[in-house]
């Protein structure tokens, strides 16, 4: 009898070991939500990329929590921009063992340098506290199509080598999102040629590679420290450039309006507005990347045409 049930068990280990165990599924982690949202393109119907930053964090200041790390370090691929837009990140990542890629790097990239165009810049008033110095790159890559096209070839590749059952899914979802891609790129382009030539300013320097993209300019920044308040000098050379701009919109991002946007505008022919270059409240869909595309498109779009 003993021999029986040994034989017995040793038969159904081995059967076990012919069946394929399911494949766990891929754990792709990304710094900011504009690659999560291109991440999850390429899975979908396979996976759910993660995201590192929570919604209204600060990709250039960012203190991580030991959960942080934790995620860091188990997540089977990891995206991030680059040193140039998550300075917290290298040290951290020298202990990481698996895949890791920052898109900044990336072979086809399109990058910008800020003082790339010396007229368009030259006026504006920055603060360097986000590294804007002339010269030094523009990590704000991910607002240009083109560049979200070279981000998600590389996802669909590593996915695709990780998880070679699903390899046709991540090329085909890889190719459906070009083509939404191009699509969108035209329709943008079409509403955007016919707003009328408005000047507006933004409070943060991170919108020129959507703007190359689109042929748009704006007029000047006005970076100002959260947590300082501009002296009565600063706040006058702002609005010195407002009045001489005439109708124009003033644009800021979410989630929290600088607390100097009213001072600075009260009395002048001014529009306030929101653009979300990181897309904190968009759903995660296979089609979130082009609503934040298309959500920076109407906001530009609604307020310049209201002047």
């Amino acid at each position: 009898m003993q021999w029986c049930f040994s034989r017995l068990l040793f038969l159904s280990l081995s059967l076990f070991s012919l069946v394929p165990l399911a494949q766990a599924e891929v754990r792709v982690l990304t710094s900011i939500k504009p690659l999560q949202l291109i991440a999850a393109a390429v899975q979908d119907g396979v996976g759910q990329p993660e995201v590192l930053l929570p919604a209204g964090a600060s990709p250039h200041h960012y203190a991580l929590r030991p959960s942080d790390v934790r995620r860091l370090r188990e997540a089977d691929l990891l995206y991030w921009i680059g040193p140039d837009m998550e300075a917290f990140l290298p040290r951290v990542l020298e202990s990481r063992d698996k895949p890791q890629v920052a898109v900044q790097d990336l072979p086809d990239m399109h990058l910008r340098h800020f003082g790339d165009d010396a007229q368009h810049h030259g006026d504006h008033d920055h603060d360097h506290d986000h590294d804007h110095r002339p010269g030094s790159l523009d990590a704000h890559l991910w607002l240009l199509p083109a560049n979200a096209r070279v981000i998600a070839t590389r996802m669909a590749a590593d996915l695709a080598t990780l998880d070679t059952a699903n390899a046709g899914r991540y090329a085909a979802n890889l190719k459906a999102f070009e083509m939404r891609l191009n699509a969108l790129d035209e329709r943008i382009r079409q509403r955007l040629a016919t707003l009328p030539q408005r000047p507006y300013f933004v409070f943060h320097e991170a919108y020129d590679y959507f703007e190359q993209a689109y042929g748009l300019r704006h007029a000047g920044v006005f970076s100002v420290l959260t947590e300082v308040q501009p002296g009565a000098r600063h706040v006058a050379a702002m609005r010195e450039q407002l009045q001489q701009a005439g109708p124009s919109c003033v644009f800021s991002e979410p989630p929290l309006r600088p607390r100097l946007a009213e001072t600075l505008t009260a009395g002048l022919p001014v529009r306030l507005a929101e653009l979300d270059a990181l897309g904190g409240d968009l759903s995660l869909t296979a089609t979130g990347y082009e609503r934040l595309l298309e959500n920076l498109a109407s906001g530009l779009a609604e307020c310049l045409g209201s002047l």
